[in-house]
């Protein structure tokens, strides 16, 4: 459960301005989103919502919050007398976990007052950037495994003990849906599997032995470690010695695991020796430092690995344009009128207003390109046969075509600080992200040089942000 003091000490001092100044009670609406999609690739996955609804809804600061606060010497007792009545009461529309999302684009808008959309800065983009890095992830090792099934093995690399049980539900979002993480498997109702270390092997007279008295303790269910001393010549002939002799007691041997060395080779070899064996159901699992690149690299090398645990580059998000989600949330209304950061870096200028995110789909179901458009305001609503227009370059323009179709991509999904839906299970998240991947253009899933899918906006958005730049001028 999030504290309502794991938060940046400046959510807390305009807190305590605005409340001063009166400006608290002032209706604003917040957008939070991301300027690149990460790993150098055209699209994130959108994870972490429930947390951060269950966050909102269950806001409030106690006592002992507030005996610290008091300690710290900077805060009013008026302001504290405020903060022991605080809670979220506004609205937050957002995808669905599991959703497609795009650089430029709101994923969450958070309304109410200036004091309650302010204050939750902090914690939303906590939750939101980082599971939705690892939702984001998780995806690319699942499709470069290519219906190989992929675990998540990070606990004991992970970001300390939140990080762990958080890696494990985002990355069920985004397909890898089993972990090593026995408290996520029961908070979150994942599959958890596992093998055993080095360490069993090394306790052991020698290896052979080892893997029989793990058999005998798991007759049903064991997966042996092959590489303590040499695959080839000793945890492949070992292991098929104990694969035969499960058969002979009515059990099979459920696997072997691979944990360093020559992958794609080793998996092939492995293939072979159990195949000639009679035993080509025995799985191969492989593990050792993977990410999406390698494991892409071992299937285009004609492994014949079945499942791969992939640790440490998935609990950390380890890889070029990974580590951190850039995700920023920022002023779009305030007391009713629109406001816009104009800077001197165009590509953090922001778009004004409270808007929708529209998604235009082709006769064939795929996506064609996502348009952001005001919520509300003069003109008819966007639809086909309408221009968007690149918000960096008005000049860029393309007419969506008649054919298409257009929907909202966002709910409202809680209104005035209450949940409205209950949250779907993560095997649903996971099979609505793997439907929504497959329906992307051609080329957006390549991990090196992807095709960038576009986000453009609306006329009247465009127009809107003209004028107030011209304004702000």
């Amino acid at each position: 459960m999030h504290q309502a003091l794991m938060t940046d000490l400046y959510e807390l001092t305009m807190l305590a301005g605005y409340l001063r100044e009166g400006m608290h009670q002032q209706p604003a609406a917040f957008d939070l989103y991301f300027r690149e999609a990460p790993y150098h690739g055209s699209y994130a996955v959108f994870a972490g919502l429930q947390p951060a609804l269950e966050y909102l809804s269950n806001l409030a600061f106690t006592d002992a919050d507030l005996r610290y606060l008091a300690g710290l010497g900077l805060f009013s007792r008026e302001f504290l007398d405020f903060l022991k009545e605080f809670r979220f009461h506004g609205r937050v529309t957002a995808p669905r976990e599991g959703e497609v999302v795009f650089p430029g684009e709101p994923l969450l808008s958070v309304e109410g007052t200036l004091a309650e959309a302010q204050f939750v800065e902090t914690t939303l983009l906590n939750i939101i950037n980082f599971q939705t890095l690892v939702a984001t992830k998780a995806a690319r090792l699942t499709l470069a495994a290519r219906g190989g099934q992929v675990i998540e093995f990070g606990l004991r690399r992970a970001q300390g003990p939140d990080g762990g049980l958080s890696v494990a539900r985002a990355a069920a979002v985004g397909g890898v849906r089993s972990t090593s993480n026995v408290l996520a498997g029961r908070r979150f109702d994942l599959p958890v599997k596992g093998t055993h270390a080095h360490s069993w092997v090394m306790a052991f007279p020698d290896e052979l032995s080892a893997f029989r008295a793990y058999a005998e303790c798991f007759p049903d269910s064991s997966v042996l470690l092959v590489d303590t001393y040499d695959t080839l010549t000793s945890g492949l002939p070992n292991s098929l010695t104990v694969a035969r002799e499960l058969r002979a007691a009515g059990h099979e041997l459920l696997g072997i695991r691979l944990d360093s060395g020559d992958l794609a080779y080793l998996s092939r070899e492995a293939r072979r020796m159990f195949d000639d064996a009679g035993f080509a159901d025995v799985r191969i699992v492989a593990s050792n430092e993977l990410d999406e690149h390698v494991i892409d690299s071992i299937r285009n090398e004609g492994g014949r690995i079945d499942i791969y645990g992939v640790g440490t580059r998935l609990a950390t998000c380890a890889g070029p344009g990974g580590g951190a989600l850039g995700g920023v949330y920022k002023l779009v209304e305030y007391a009713g009128q629109p406001r816009m950061k104009v800077t001197s870096d165009p590509a953090k200028s922001t778009l004004p207003g409270c808007k929708r995110v529209l998604r235009v789909i082709d006769d064939n179901n795929h996506f064609v390109m996502d348009v952001l458009d005001l919520r509300e305001g003069t003109g008819e609503a966007f639809s086909p046969g309408q221009v968007a227009y690149d918000p960096a370059n008005s000049q860029r323009h393309k007419a969506i075509p008649l054919n298409c179709s257009i929907v909202d991509c966002r709910a409202v999904v809680m209104e005035q600080g209450r949940i409205l839906h209950p949250a779907p299970s993560l095997e649903a998240m996971a099979d609505y992200c793997a439907d929504q991947l497959q329906r992307m253009p051609d080329g957006s899933l390549r991990l090196v040089n992807p095709h960038i899918y576009k986000v453009g906006i609306s006329e009247r958005l465009l127009k809107l942000k003209e004028q107030l730049t011209t304004h702000l001028e």
